[in-house]
């Protein structure tokens, strides 16, 4: 009992109740009771009877998790499968007492009989509705049952044979395999049922609910529910139908070029190509090759001719990633596309007539450079006929959970992997993060947490972060309940030299990478490593930056 109460953990400042990495709740008996027989009021005993028994059951399965990973961590199997009897007296369900408990974990076999004195379920009853002829446990039942069957990975279903509210002096329970009971009416207690779904369409008909049901519009690329994304999406939908020049503006790692594949794929050149091209990571000598094409013989080494990015995206669409970064003799040529709708290879005598539909993006403030001379005003004009601002992670934490989930499903089936998602300290600590990378920093910490994570066991807050410099920076819980300061501490402090001496940004992001390079003697995944980021993600900073790769 005291190796479980030093999982629980209390901390009042932050209103959070731990136990291990998932958050508990301490509620009034009273009011779990007041819903409860506001349950069978409204919805009938049988199906409130399935809805408690499945509530129980998914409970169950939460604390059975944390029972399997203390067994792996050394436990006494049968120590291990009482945790979830202790935890059920520690949370004031009820005081739980062994009778019989036969455990076969290699062959999946289970036979369990308890007591249980002090029942809060048959109490709340008896005082709703009084004595009756059926036991009344339910949630507990399907909390034994789910807590079993996550212990012993198989549907595992108890039977409540004795109750206090029948009249009992005490509950006692029997729990085997779900096939042994032969009672097909009675497992479908567990099993998932869309009651509340079923009641409503009865009561205001089908039409009615959909018209109640939020917007289910976005494609399963795009996951978003925020006020942000669907301001953004709203005018994506707006301007896919067309051939609109669209210029996509945000931050790096916002998913610019997600949203202009969704353009492409929901509009009139859906058949035709899509072609991208990231106009900063191609060297200023050759952009013009890669988007207008070469003939043969144009130039030293020009051995073939090869048709350019536009003639590729012919009736199709071009995604211009990056535009900001053009050179001014590009932007040019751009400009002259974009009026004429005519390009011309390097070393050609007559221009191609190309049908390609212009998605630009940038992270540049374009009117800036404007002012700078570094971007000309005309081909501004041009590429923002229709823009588009999609917002940056940090003012979109509504749709993290989901996009969270969509990167579990994605590497987790590319590492082969079956888990369970993220554990509530883990998704509390995603959620507080600043997320500087925005939405491609997310997704290379979940792939990371994918990887790290045990096949079939949770992602824990420990598998996100390469270092504690990457997580949140907040005070974190120990054990006992005392507040200890995270290394989060240093980091303010390099923080606050920065704003103070003045040191410039770009500087110091140089710096880094130059030191980084240095310490790993050159080696770019190592390095990267070092950094918290991806080595294509580095290795393309360097050559933005113009520091050697090596």
């Amino acid at each position: 009992m005291g190796e479980l109460l030093s999982l629980l953990r209390f901390n009042a400042g932050s209103g959070h109740i731990w136990l291990d990495e998932q958050r508990m709740l301490l509620l009034h008996a009273r009011a779990f009771a007041e819903l409860r027989k506001e349950l069978l009021d409204s919805l009938g005993v049988e199906r409130a009877r399935g809805l408690l028994v499945r509530m129980g059951f998914a409970s169950g399965q939460r604390d059975g998790e944390l029972a399997v990973k203390e067994r792996r961590a050394g436990l006494r199997t049968e120590d291990a499968f009482m945790l979830g009897p202790r935890l059920h007296s520690i949370e004031g369900i009820v005081s739980v007492e062994m009778i019989k408990l036969e455990m076969d974990l290699e062959n999946k076999q289970f036979f369990g009989e308890f007591v249980w004195e002090n029942s809060w379920e048959c109490e709340a009853h008896v005082a709703d509705f009084g004595y009756g002829d059926d036991p009344q446990c339910w949630s507990q039942i399907g909390y034994a049952s789910g807590y079993t069957s996550a212990f012993m990975g198989r549907l595992v279903v108890f039977k409540e044979v004795e109750c206090t509210s029948m009249g009992d002096s005490r509950c006692r329970i029997v729990g085997h395999v779900a096939e042994e009971w032969q009672d097909e009416r009675y497992l479908d207690y567990f099993r998932q049922h869309h009651v509340a779904e079923r009641l409503i369409e009865f009561n205001l008909g089908l039409e009615h609910l959909r018209a109640l049901q939020p917007r289910r519009e976005y494609d399963q690329k795009l996951v978003g529910v925020s006020p942000g994304f669907r301001a953004a999406f709203d005018l994506l939908r707006t301007a896919a139908r067309s051939a609109i020049t669209v210029l996509l503006l945000g931050e790096t790692g916002v998913g610019k070029e997600l949203f202009a594949r969704w353009l492409h794929d929901n509009g009139p050149r859906a058949k035709q190509p899509f072609i991208a091209v990231n106009c900063a990571a191609i060297p200023a000598e050759l952009i013009e090759a890669e988007l207008f094409g070469v003939e043969k013989g144009a130039y030293t080494g020009a051995h073939h001719a090869r048709a350019g990015r536009f003639e590729r995206a012919h009736g199709g669409t071009l995604f211009l990633d990056e535009a900001g970064d053009l050179p001014p003799a590009t932007q040019v040529k751009l400009l002259r596309v974009l009026q004429t709708g005519e390009i011309e290879r390097l070393g050609a005598d007559q221009a191609t007539r190309v049908d390609v539909r212009i998605v630009a993006a940038t992270n540049v403030d374009l009117p800036r450079a404007m002012q700078a001379g570094k971007f000309r005003s005309d081909l501004f004009y041009r590429l923002n006929t229709f823009p588009i601002t999609i917002p940056p992670l940090r003012e979109r934490t509504a749709d993290i959970p989901a996009l969270v989930g969509r990167f579990v499903e994605k590497y987790s089936t590319l590492y082969g992997k079956k888990l369970r998602g993220l554990t509530d300290k883990a998704m509390r600590e995603v959620m507080k993060h600043a997320w500087p990378g925005n939405i491609r920093e997310l997704e290379n910490v979940i792939e990371r947490a994918v990887l790290l994570a045990p096949d079939h066991g949770d992602i824990e807050a420990a598998y996100l972060w390469s270092s504690p410099s990457g997580a949140p920076v907040e005070g974190q819980l120990g054990a006992g309940g005392q507040i200890t300061q995270s290394e989060g501490g240093t980091l303010d402090a390099l923080c606050e030299r920065v704003l103070e001496e003045s040191i410039d940004i770009a500087s110091l992001e140089q710096r880094l990478m130059q030191m980084a390079m240095q310490r790993a003697k050159g080696n770019l995944s190592q390095a990267a490593r070092l950094l918290g980021i991806t080595r294509p993600q580095l290795a393309y900073r360097l050559k933005k930056e113009g520091l050697p790769a090596s």
